[in-house]
């Protein structure tokens, strides 16, 4: 059976991932209106732990001592400066234009890809990422009179997005420990940090309906959505996955649209079609070249019948399974993606 491309199966677990984020983008501004912003924030993360703590953990390789800075600077980022942000923010902007400057999160995270991580990005990932922000900027200037105003709410929005642009880099390199660990590290560190300052500001507690809403909104929209995109990471690179997860915005103007919020008529269509075209254009991507693997020792999930994992065990592995393993220099030809053992120049 032929094994389907590895970008085409990343970037389904990114497009997963965006689908999951942005129908709960719209449901967050609902059910936290009138809600203080750390509050908000905190028991959205209390909901993405909670759902990472049910989950099966086996094949993974465990987080480790040494990822504790890595995952307290994307906590920090990630699930405190960026939800606090995007709470705020979305009390004081349309949700269709909340939605939509998340699009900025896709910009920035290929950018920081290239300069920090310098994944390779080339033309195809830059027109796909050209289409899809083409799509969420013609929906904005197109939308009804008065509701593409910008202000401090969406200011907060797009800070939000920098700020998770710099979780997604920086933290790329976590997707191949336990994406359940991380979220739940990352979920966890969040929800206190956010918790705590909103208690230490006596921000008002919400009532217990609110507070569950939201907290399933960060199982949904946090937890199970940062879980697809570790995953998504792991195959396809921090660049790409950012880029295709730029389609969450459109899920969530659609959802908005749902709740009586102006879209832009005819042009939401265009702006789709847009989108969907720079989708297209990633998951078709194919990436082959003569390419040379260095000899390299590490521990991360993975099967042996991809043509990279050839070392022996005592017994027949049983399907995915992390230990520590070597792999010896190679050099071949296939498609692949920007997966930790294809980073290599070009």
């Amino acid at each position: 059976m032929k094994r389907p491309l590895p970008i085409a199966t990343g970037g389904a677990l990114a497009l997963a991932s965006a689908v999951a984020f942005g129908a709960t983008t719209p449901l967050v501004q609902r059910f936290g209106r009138g809600i203080a912003p750390l509050t908000t924030a905190g028991l959205l993360y209390v909901g993405a732990a909670l759902f990472s703590a049910l989950l099966d953990r086996k094949h993974e390789s465990p987080l480790r001592r040494t990822d504790a800075p890595r995952v307290l600077v994307v906590a920090l980022l990630g699930a405190a400066i960026a939800p606090v942000a995007l709470a705020w923010g979305l009390q004081r902007t349309s949700g269709v234009i909340a939605s939509l400057l998340l699009n900025l999160e896709a910009l920035f995270t290929v950018l920081l890809a290239w300069a920090i991580a310098r994944e390779p990005i080339g033309g195809r990932v830059l027109a796909a990422l050209s289409f899809m922000l083409a799509g969420g900027a013609l929906l904005v200037l197109r939308s009804e009179p008065g509701a593409a105003k910008l202000g401090w709410g969406a200011l907060a929005v797009t800070a939000a997005t920098l700020a998770w642009a710099a979780d997604n880099v920086i933290g790329s390199t976590l997707a191949e420990r336990d994406p359940a660990q991380v979220v739940l590290a990352k979920g966890s560190a969040g929800a206190a940090l956010s918790l705590g300052l909103a208690w230490a500001l006596h921000e008002p507690w919400p009532s217990p309906i609110v507070a569950l809403s939201l907290a399933f909104c960060g199982a949904l929209g946090f937890g199970a959505s940062l879980r697809l995109y570790l995953r998504a990471q792991r195959q396809i690179g921090a660049a790409r996955t950012g880029s295709i997860f730029a389609a969450a915005p459109f899920l969530g103007a659609l959802v908005a649209s749902a709740f009586g919020e102006p879209t832009g008529g005819a042009w939401t269509i265009v702006a789709g079609a847009l989108c969907a075209t720079g989708v297209l254009l990633h998951l078709t991507e194919r990436h082959e070249h003569r390419h040379v693997h260095e000899v390299l020792v590490h521990d991360h999930p993975h099967t042996h019948d991809d043509g990279h994992h050839d070392h022996m065990h005592a017994g027949p592995p049983d399907g995915p399974h992390s230990h520590l393993h070597r792999h010896e220099a190679i050099t071949h030809t296939h498609p692949h993606a920007p997966d930790v053992h294809h980073r290599h120049g070009h």
